[in-house]
């Protein structure tokens, strides 16, 4: 919002000066014009009168232009003031998560349990324990999933199948690989109807095509074959595979490493949208949530920071934001839980399940 109110001050502010040099400038020819006794300008020029009242105008027009340009440095200044807020509770948020080290797995346990609030769906299966929680505040609703991982196969980031050109739902996917939870995976484009991941996305220990090295602040997120949280942005193949990946996707941009807030790029800052991120406690259990937005009546969205706020106070280590806009999806038990902005649930390239 202090964007927008920025944006459009300077606006007016521009416009208010570009009108008051218009007007000094035909103030400027007139005087010596005026002074040229061979040329009668007596009808080509302004009378006294009126160049008077178009000097008056423009005093009004400069005193206007002076009044917004102090507005616009009280909004910066209050927009600066903001984001200090905003940094110094980061900073706090993440200094108390640091100081939970310390605590017993079953302390911690019951902690991040209490600030996530009552499950509404829980599951107990060979291969996960999960829980589920409902978001709900005032301009914004989602859902949250904290996940026990029980075994190496417990979690997969899948691939739409190779006759899908045009990806699969997450409920598809969950229906076809028989998984009973799920999220929306990384970014893709489309060219000529096919989708196609964006940067590096890594199945089973391979890259599904030639590496790419990082750009647009595009990082990969994925896992360890022990299901190990690992991410960041890799410049060289190298650097992907001494990270110890066994598959991942690709989005935009890191939130939070070992409890520290990474800093959102500026493009991608202060803006709610639907949204959804993968995360990890220091226990090893997995964190999903989405947020619904783009819809007034239901959620307006999140914003980056606003994100990594939450999730620090919800005590999440590590945490990638994924696509999100209309790909946001969170399915439990064959069921779309959130309300995806589309109306409807996107077909995607790749989406992140969790077997029962």
């Amino acid at each position: 919002m202090a964007t927008k109110k920025l944006l459009i001050i300077l606006g007016v502010a521009l416009l208010i000066l570009g009108t008051s040099i218009g007007w000094a400038l035909a103030f400027l020819w007139y005087e010596p014009a005026k002074k040229l006794a061979a040329v009668d300008f007596a009808a080509a020029v302004w009378p006294e009168a009126d160049v008077a009242a178009i000097l008056a105008q423009t005093e009004g027009y400069v005193a206007d232009m002076a009044e917004a340009e102090g507005l616009l440095l009280a909004s910066i200044a209050t927009a600066q003031e903001e984001d200090a807020k905003v940094n110094q509770q980061l900073a706090e948020l993440a200094k108390a998560a640091k100081s939970n080290k310390n605590l017993s797995m079953s302390v911690y346990e019951e902690m991040i349990v209490e600030r996530l609030g009552e499950a509404i769906y829980t599951h107990s299966g060979t291969n996960s324990e999960i829980q589920i929680f409902e978001l709900e505040k005032e301009d914004m609703r989602g859902y949250m999933a904290k996940i026990k991982l029980k075994t190496n196969n417990a979690l997969k980031i899948v691939l739409a199948p190779e006759n899908a050109t045009s990806g699969e739902t997450t409920l598809s996917a969950i229906k076809r690989t028989e998984a009973v939870l799920g999220i929306n995976g990384g970014g893709f484009g489309t060219s000529g109807g096919k989708q196609t991941p964006l940067g590096n996305t890594m199945i089973e220990g391979e890259l599904i095509n030639d590496f790419l090295a990082s750009w647009n602040d595009l990082a990969f997120v994925g896992f360890t074959k022990n299901n190990k949280l690992v991410g960041g942005i890799y410049d060289t193949e190298k650097e992907l595979l001494a990270s110890g990946a066994y598959q991942g996707v690709s989005f935009v941009p890191v939130l939070i490493q070992d409890w520290e807030a990474a800093k959102v790029p500026s493009k991608w800052a202060n803006a709610k949208q639907p949204r959804t991120v993968l995360g990890q406690y220091p226990n090893g259990d997995i964190f999903f949530i989405v947020v619904d937005g783009r819809q007034s009546t239901w959620s307006n969205g999140i914003t980056l920071e606003e994100m990594q706020v939450l999730l620090l106070r919800l005590g999440v280590m590590e945490a990638y934001n994924l696509d999100g806009g209309g790909s946001s999806t969170f399915v439990y038990n064959n069921k779309v839980l959130n309300k995806p902005s589309d109306g409807t649930s996107r077909k995607l390239p790749t989406n992140i399940v969790i077997m029962p």
